[in-house]
Formats: C-alpha cells, structure tokens, sequence
C-alpha cells in the first residue's frame, strides 16, 4: 500500500522513531519496525537500513530555477554543434570562440554582443543538457583483416603506447581499414589512415587492395600531403607493413621504422582513434570494391582531410596517476590538428601562411555539406556481398562525384551564403536519422524471422492451447502452462514458460478485441475458431 506521506514527513518521522528503535529489544524493534513500515510504506529491508544509522537534518527542497541560457543562445549552440560535425561538448566548448568567428564571417550566425557572451561563457556540462535532446548514437564494430607478418619482426623494434614522448610533429602511427562490409572474403577497398602523435594531424589514402606495393605508395602520396616532415612511423604486426620493401622505404627517407606488440591495440591508439572517429564515422561499415568506389573515396578523404584538421578539435592526454584502483586523467584544452602544429613553430614560414589563409578562406558549413554530398555519392557504390564470380567484367566506371574547394568559400564581394540556406539545429528527429547515416548505411527493413531452428515443444497440442486461449484472452502465459502440465503430466517443464508467454503475446496481437456496444464483444467472424486459428497461424481467410 502506497503511503500518503510527504517526503519531509517521513524523514520527521524518521528522525524521532531512529533513536527509539536503536535501543530497543529485538522484539521491540519489530513492533516499531511494522509500525514505521505501515506509516511509511517503505521496502522492509529499506527501513531497517535508514533505522540503523545516523539521520541526517533534512536540507531545504530545492526547486529547479529559471533558465540562464535562453532560446538564441541554445539555437547558436546547436549551430555550431552541428557545423562541428555533433562532437562532444568538451571539444566543442574550446573551440567555439574560433568556431562562432567563422560561423560569423559566413552568414551562418548574427548574434549580438550579449548572446555572443552567453555563448562562450558556457561550461561543457551545460552545453551537454542543452544539447541533450538532438542527440543519438548506436555504433557498430568492423572486421579486422590483419594478418600477423612473423619473418622480420626480429629487424623492427618494438614501441609501446607508454613510449610516445616526442614533443613535436612527425611521429606517426599507421593503420589500414578494411572496408569489406560483413565478410573478408576477395577483394576490397582499404584504407591507410596515419595519425601524428603530436598534433593529431590526420591523412587518408585508399588502396584498391591490402598488399605491400600499394601501401607503399599509399605512404608515399601521404607523406607528400603533410605540412611537416616525418621523423618515425609505427604500424602494427599486419604483413602489408612487416616487409622488405617497407624496411628499405624508412632507410632511404631516413624515418624510424616501430612496430608495436601483437594483440595489444593500446599501443597503436592514437591511429585507432582515430579509425573511429573519422573513417568509420564518414566512410561507415559497408564493403566496396572496384576502381570507381576507389576514386569516390578518394574525393571524400580531399575534403575530410581539410574539415578535420582544421575544424575538429580533440583532446591530448597530459597526465595520468593511479591511486590503488583509481585513475585520474588531466586533458589538455581542446585544439584541432591545425592550432598545434601552429603553438610548436615548427612549419616553415611560406607553409605557415598558406595554412592559415586557407582556413580563414573555408566556411566550415559548406565543408561539411561537401563531406555529407560525397558521402551520398560513395554509398551509391556499396554492396551487400563480394563478388565470387572469378572472371567477372567490371561494370562501366562512373564518373566520380568530384570535392569543388571552390565552393567551400565565400568571395568577399558577395553576400554570404547567397541563394543558400542559413545553417540551422538539425531536429530530433533528423539528428538520429543523421546518426545512422554517419555511422551505417540505410538498409531496407529487417524482415520478419518466420523460420524455425528447433522443433516446436507445443506442436501436438496447438489447437488445444488456442482453443483454451479463445475460452479467456486474458489468460497468462502462466495460466496456460499450468493447465497443460495438469492435462499431460511430466511432458511440459516449466523452462517452456518464455516460449510459451511469446506465443500468448502474438495470439493476443491477432485477436483484439473491439467492443462496438454492450453486449458486443468479439468483432465480426471471431466466434469461429477455426478462422482465428488460422489467422494465429499466418493464414489469409
């Protein structure tokens, strides 16, 4: 029975009866015990546990206060959360003064002094509740297609995660991606993603397949792309990297050449990450094969490269203690791959400038629409399952979806954004649709599991389960079960209760029942049992 008592007067009545109760008799306690119970309506276990120990003075009801933040400081927070491509409110909060520039300087934003205010003076927790409506999330996982390269690990030395100290840009970790949708099976489109341990500076390349000569040149077109010069590249055990020739790559460019232990992913985590939080997210978890997925990929990573090295900030670890089982990490404020590079100096001046004049030139909105219309035009080439016909013509190449940087910008003659859309919140109800679209291609609707991996335990005695039903719809699971281990003794154990509760569930959903007027209380044509019957088991009348 549920108590009427408010909360205030229960923990009065607490405070009074607690002492009393502490220094009685066992058999005093269990009359105060059944009285405090019935006035209070608690769990017995619950009061014998508030009895028991000290009560503490009950503080002042608070009650939620009027909002600080009003509707154009959370429509401009949702702006800029989405034009950051919905990152976490830690990595946002320490970008938004840079961000909310941009977003000005475009057209996307038109705030006034006080908003603007408002706007950077939030605190991540806060900007987190506001953004706590639009936001969704379900990730899957992909395959691993590594396979271990054992004859020169002796020539490679090893790296561990703890062994990262270089303070500055042209350390990296290289990993490949395999994008071959639910199986490994052929041929497949890779990825060769490397991270800057530094910086967090970011280069995709893709390969039309997993093999030492392509990931070489991969490496190669990569390292033409980066701003820095590159001191040491770490991989893991895969044999596409464990090699002569790779070896013989490192020595002629002078590079450091790690490897990191097998079967520990922790020692190539910045790279991992990283193979999350870019190429899973834009690419997805779908399989592509051929020359024309190989080029859509490649005009997506040309416009990825721009939008999250310059537009996605993310956070460095900088200390880590543990205390018995407790472990305290301190991060680094935010900042993209693009504003470390620039705090450690080590870019040559012509390099520095050319940098910093194509980030103030590129509307990160516009980036990311380029980056949502190429992630359109690749999904067109995904497919549902490798090809297993040896010998089978390659369909006619389409021409690729190309990345336009011209429209990335705005010409400072022309009103920001003209004949375009402002950039507004994405709703509720898109933002889970945006979700799925980042992280997993848009499948068409599962169908019904209809088929059976065990025999049936109720097959001989269907017709007289559903006649039972038929008697009293309101019978349980529960009900039934009972009645069969009476009418057959021994046959029936009560493990079969949860197949028993689902048939109950799906008879129930194919006999609603409608009450016209009094007196009417089946719908037309549910006084024949055989037809329900037949309906109950999949059958169209």
């Amino acid at each position: 029975m549920r108590s009427l008592m408010s909360f205030r007067a229960k923990r009065e009545l607490l405070s009074q009866i607690s002492p009393r109760y502490r220094e009685a008799s066992d058999s005093q306690k269990r009359t105060i015990l059944d009285q405090f119970v019935a006035a209070t309506g608690y769990v017995r276990k619950y009061a014998i546990r508030l009895l028991n120990r000290p009560v503490a003075p009950a503080g002042p009801i608070r009650r939620p206060r009027a909002p600080v933040y009003g509707e154009e400081v959370q429509h401009a927070l949702a702006v800029a959360w989405a034009a950051a491509n919905s990152i976490c409110a830690k990595r946002l909060v320490p970008f938004l003064p840079e961000l909310v520039q941009s977003l000005e300087r475009h057209g996307h934003l038109n705030l006034t002094q006080e908003v603007r205010s408002q706007l950077l003076s939030l605190s991540a927790a806060t900007a987190d509740r506001i953004l706590q409506k639009i936001r969704r999330g379900d990730r899957p996982r992909g395959l691993s297609a590594t396979k271990a390269g054992k004859l020169l690990k002796h020539q490679v030395p090893v790296r561990t995660f703890a062994e990262w100290d270089h303070g500055m840009p042209g350390f990296l970790e290289g990993d490949l991606v395999c994008h071959c949708g639910p199986t490994v099976y052929g041929s497949f489109v890779c990825s060769l993603v490397l991270t800057d341990v530094a910086s967090g500076w970011v280069e995709c390349v893709p390969i039309s397949h997993r093999s030492k000569r392509n990931v070489i040149l991969a490496l190669e077109a990569a390292l033409s792309q980066l701003p820095f010069p590159v001191l040491g590249i770490d991989t893991d055990n895969g044999s596409e990297f464990l090699n002569h020739d790779m070896i013989m790559f490192c020595e002629e460019r002078h590079i450091t050449f790690t490897r990191g232990r097998a079967y520990k992913k922790n020692d190539q985590c910045f790279v991992e990450q990283k193979n999350g939080s870019v190429v899973r997210q834009l690419v997805g978890y779908d399989r592509y094969e051929g020359n024309a997925a190989l080029r859509q990929i490649a005009e997506l990573y040309k416009a990825v490269r721009l939008y999250v090295n310059m537009f996605q900030p993310s956070m460095k670890l900088r200390t880590k203690s543990r205390d018995g089982a407790r472990v305290t990490r301190s991060y680094d404020d935010a900042q993209t791959p693009l504003h470390r590079i620039l705090a450690f100096g080590c870019l040559a001046a012509d390099v520095r400038r050319e940098l910093e004049s194509l980030r103030d030139s590129l509307d990160p909105v516009r980036l990311l629409r380029q980056v949502q219309v190429l992630q359109d035009a690749l999904w067109r080439h995904a497919i549902s399952a490798p090809t297993t016909h040896e010998g089978a013509a390659e369909p006619p190449m389409a021409a690729a979806t190309r990345f336009d940087p011209g429209r990335c910008t705005s010409s400072p003659d022309e009103s920001p954004l003209t004949g375009e859309t402002l950039m507004e919140p994405p709703p509720q109800e898109q933002a889970s649709a945006n979700r799925e679209r980042k992280y997993l291609k848009q499948r068409g609707v599962r169908k019904p599991h209809t088929w059976r991996t065990r025999p049936d335990p109720f097959e001989a005695v269907t017709e007289e389960l559903v006649s039972w039903f038929l008697e009293g719809p309101d019978q349980t699971g529960n009900d039934l079960l009972l009645r069969l281990q009476r009418a057959y003794p021994g046959r029936y154990p009560d493990h079969l209760l949860r197949t028993l509760q689902r048939r109950v569930q799906a008879w129930r959903a194919s006999t609603v029942v409608r009450f016209h007027a009094p007196g009417a209380g089946l719908p037309p044509g549910s006084d024949n049992p055989s037809r329900l019957e037949g309906e109950m088991n999949g059958e169209t009348p």
